[in-house]
């Protein structure tokens, strides 16, 4: 999204109000006594402005917004949303700032044909999905008397999800397979690692390139994954506080997830399969933080 001359706006600064005053007080003073050397330093002055009014309103005109997105986080904790801004012009941009309604502003600069990244801090929230509205770019750049601004109306949200705590323990596995078992059949889930080859192994599980490099026979194991399941139940967690049994079942998902196992979900009309990785462990925080009548859930 490039910003376009009609969604710009620009007023003077406090400097800029006070420089105008000054210039008016120069004008009438030099009417007064007829003094043409005051009359030409206030028009020069004054051509200056004009000058610098146009140079504040073309720092923004033009400006590329290239991405604008905000990573999940957990309940009251701080984030960030980032934002990637564009320049296609030549000439590089100064001072650009960037900031949310009721927030710092952060500044930066673009070089010519550049890029650049800003992170405008969020606050914490409560769990859900935050809609972050509108965001604000402006300038000051040159001199600071002018000061050129607009508004990115962007439907952005970003998931705020339960915070983990809780002390109870994981539940037992739901799902167990009879043992970890070695197969010798490269279409398991998992490279379980290499041995030496036994007769009635199948040459299909040879490491043949291995071989080639004047190592021994060796043979590679797979093993299946997800010999272990757990599903996490909202139905068995007997807490009244219902944001305290969000929060404990964030906390199994989060544990779950660093350990490598797999994992579901069971909440009132929703159910997750179990399964493992990123997306996964987003589908369950994401569902949990979703989860109420005022939330959609």
């Amino acid at each position: 999204m490039s910003l376009e001359r009609r969604r710009l706006y620009i007023l003077p600064t406090r400097a800029g109000t006070a420089f105008g005053a000054l210039l008016l007080l120069m004008l009438l003073a030099g009417l007064n006594y007829a003094n043409s050397l005051a009359l030409f330093l206030t028009f020069l002055l004054a051509a200056f402005a004009l000058v610098v009014m146009q140079l504040c309103h073309r720092n923004l005109l033009g400006l590329e917004v290239r991405a604008l997105s905000a990573a999940p986080r957990f309940a009251h904790s701080a984030g960030s949303l980032q934002l990637i801004l564009g320049n296609g012009t030549p000439a590089p941009r100064l001072r650009l700032e960037a900031a949310l309604p009721g927030g710092p502003s952060v500044l930066t600069d673009l070089a010519a044909r550049g890029s650049a990244r800003c992170e405008l801090p969020l606050a914490g929230a409560p769990r859900g999905r935050l809609r972050l509205g509108r965001v604000r770019l402006s300038t000051a750049h040159p001199f600071g008397l002018f000061r050129a601004w607009t508004w990115l109306h962007t439907p952005t949200e970003a998931w705020v999800y339960p915070r983990p705590q809780g002390r109870l323990p994981m539940p037992a596995h739901s799902e167990r397979d009879t043992g970890r078992r070695a197969y010798l059949v490269p279409g398991a889930d998992e490279w379980s690692g290499l041995r030496p080859f036994r007769d009635g192994d199948s040459p299909r599980a040879v490491d043949w390139k291995a071989y080639a490099r004047e190592a021994p026979l060796l043979v590679r194991e797979y093993s299946r994954s997800g010999s272990e399941l757990r599903l996490f139940d909202f139905a068995r967690l007997r807490s009244a506080d219902l944001e305290a049994r969000l929060s404990q079942l964030a906390r199994w998902v989060v544990d779950a997830e660093a350990h490598g196992e797999r994992y579901g979900l069971l909440v009132p009309g929703l159910q997750i399969e179990p399964d493992r990785g990123p997306e996964h462990r987003h589908r369950c925080l994401a569902a949990l933080a979703a989860y109420g009548p005022d939330r959609g859930g």
